[in-house]
């Protein structure tokens, strides 16, 4: 008689841990309980469904327990709650949520993926409303969709801009409501830095969505929301997106530890405080590589390793716990956004010693019709040029990018081995200097000091205390759009108007996207210039950086025209 393992939880985690399990044990007995009516489905494409882009709800559900029965010999029981652990008597107990009935059930091994759940603070006047709505399954996303159709719901209002805010507002948006994305922070994607996120508020703003900032909810009242500002906003509906938070009830009531995270605390073949009990996915403590400490990740990913760790230790099948860095993606209407590792402001609160490259390249041959800017920003170790994280936005493929630099972090990549990397091309895919090798030779310079460089946030300061900038771009280019106190010397022009660049003070270039002005720093400085610094992200940056604010606060612009050309 094989062994007896019961799982709590489907999904990434416990469908992933059952499947494995079968594999590698015939004779085992897998009994997966599911509180909800469905044991696996995409959870990550539920959003999709308000757009019509995934037609049929149904079709989310991606496996149904006759199939686990017959494919796999796996018993998974639906609308059953595993409600304690008599870890004593290696049991649990189950209420079947249909019949009411409670009854027990031993076990060998116990897995726990019980997932998260949404954040809904009890704070919030009016959060138990039957317009306001959460998101976590096949169940939630039917609900909702039912109710904006049935009370012909108009315009919704989405708090919180991490990936399901933004991924709902959007399809929301192509469904042709009038949208508003609430968020209490000042961006939107907490992976992205603040320079970086400017590019997805233009793009969330172009695309019809009323964006707000540094505003929380308050209060949710009959058709309007009321923020923490004291601002009134329209609303027939609302969507909770804040956060989650792990389900730990189960474990800790059973007297498992739970981590100081809040997740439930395993080692590193993800088994808890007791050796016969596992936890993986959305609900459990994990540790970061890169900064070294413990966090929890809500991706399916990770979850999956994590399943396949547990089945495979199990059946005494050894397992490397490489950690976690949190690489992900999300598309936001025509842009695509992706992130690894760290970024520079977790570098900045862990008190990582680092540095940073931004730089704006095609993510494709400027020949081809679809050539498109591709904005990349690498953080690295200083001064040891060990990879710590990189984010990328464009309309391009910015996940094979930041699919290579998770390669190289997992792997302790250095900018030497980044400048190095041999990756494919043609025309029609990317560039024969791909923006990760464009990166890496920038990030070398500056880590050896061949140029210096100020980051785009500073640029404004420069304006407004009238530094003396120059902008290397042809005329042309310059009468579109220029930093207001910009002096315009064409790189083409440059070494014959050096009479009108000062040594006795700081010069700062710019031009489109950087390149140029590198050229021309390199240059000043082998012409005896010393104090000169490159300006990352040049005008394009810049651009992206300062249009949102500009346009919400109504500052004095610091350009003369945006031109994001």
């Amino acid at each position: 008689m094989g062994k007896k393992v019961l799982i709590v939880g489907g999904v990434a985690g416990g469908a992933s841990a059952a499947a494995r399990i079968r594999r590698l044990d015939e004779s085992a007995e897998v009994i997966m309980f599911e509180r909800g009516p469905d044991v696996s489905f995409s959870n990550c494409a539920l959003p999709y469904h308000l757009s019509g882009m995934i037609e049929d709800a149904d079709s989310l559900v991606l496996v149904d327990p006759e199939d686990f029965r017959t494919r796999y010999n796996i018993e998974a029981r639906t609308n059953s709650e595993v409600i304690r652990i008599k870890r004593a008597e290696k049991k649990v107990v189950v209420r079947d949520l249909v019949k009411g009935d409670e009854y027990e059930e031993s076990y060998d091994k116990l897995i726990l993926s019980p997932g998260a759940r949404p954040i809904l603070p009890k704070s919030i006047q009016g959060i138990d409303r039957p317009n306001v709505f959460s998101i976590r399954n096949v169940v939630d996303i039917r609900r909702l969709n039912g109710y904006l159709v049935s009370k012909d719901i108009e315009q919704v209002a989405v708090i919180g801009g991490g990936f399901i805010g933004i991924e709902v507002a959007e399809n929301l948006r192509l469904a042709g409501k009038k949208v508003t994305l609430i968020e209490a922070l000042d961006q939107v994607m907490a992976p992205f830095d603040y320079e970086m996120a400017q590019i997805l508020h233009k793009e969330i703003v172009d695309n019809g969505i009323h964006l707000i900032l540094n505003d929380g909810l308050k209060a949710v009242h009959d058709g309007f929301v009321e923020l923490q500002s004291g601002k009134r906003v329209e609303a027939g509906a609302v969507v909770m997106a804040i956060g989650v938070s792990p389900e730990v009830d189960l474990a800790r009531d059973a007297g498992l530890l739970v981590g100081k995270t809040g997740g439930i605390k395993v080692d590193h073949n993800y088994q808890t405080s007791d050796k016969d009990i596992y936890a993986v996915g959305d609900a459990i403590e994990v540790y970061n590589r890169l900064t070294q400490k413990e966090t929890r990740l809500a991706l399916a990913g990770p979850a999956q390793r994590q399943a396949r760790a547990a089945a495979d230790h199990i059946y005494g099948i050894p397992h490397k716990n490489n950690g976690v860095i949190g690489s992900s993606i999300v598309r936001i209407f025509n842009m695509n956004a992706a992130s690894t590792g760290i970024n520079e402001k977790t570098a900045k609160a862990e008190g990582i010693p680092y540095d940073y490259v931004y730089i704006i390249g095609n993510d494709k041959v400027g020949l081809m019709p679809d050539s498109n800017p591709m904005h990349f920003k690498l953080i690295y170790e200083y001064p040891t040029g060990r990879i710590l994280g990189a984010q990328a936005i464009g309309r391009g493929n910015v996940d094979k990018r930041i699919d290579v630099v998770a390669t190289l972090i997992h792997m302790g990549g250095t900018l030497e081995d980044m400048k190095e990397l041999e990756l494919c091309y043609a025309p029609l895919f990317g560039t024969a200097r791909d923006i990760v090798n464009q990166a890496a030779l920038v990030g070398l310079n500056i880590l050896h000091g061949r140029f210096k460089q100020v980051p785009v946030y500073r640029v404004r300061e420069l304006v407004e205390k009238g530094a003396f900038i120059v902008d290397v771009r042809e005329e042309e280019e310059y009468k579109a759009g220029h930093l207001i106190n910009a002096v315009n010397i064409p790189l083409s022009q440059l070494r014959e108007r050096l009479d009108e660049i000062p040594k006795d003070q700081p010069v700062y270039l710019a031009c489109r996207s950087s390149q140029r002005s590198y050229n021309a720093v390199m240059a000043l400085q082998h012409l005896g210039y010393t104090n000169i610094y490159n300006i990352s992200g040049s005008f394009l940056g810049i651009c992206y950086y300062e249009y949102f604010t500009d346009m919400v606060t109504g500052r004095k612009k610091i350009v003369t025209n945006y031109n994001f050309n």
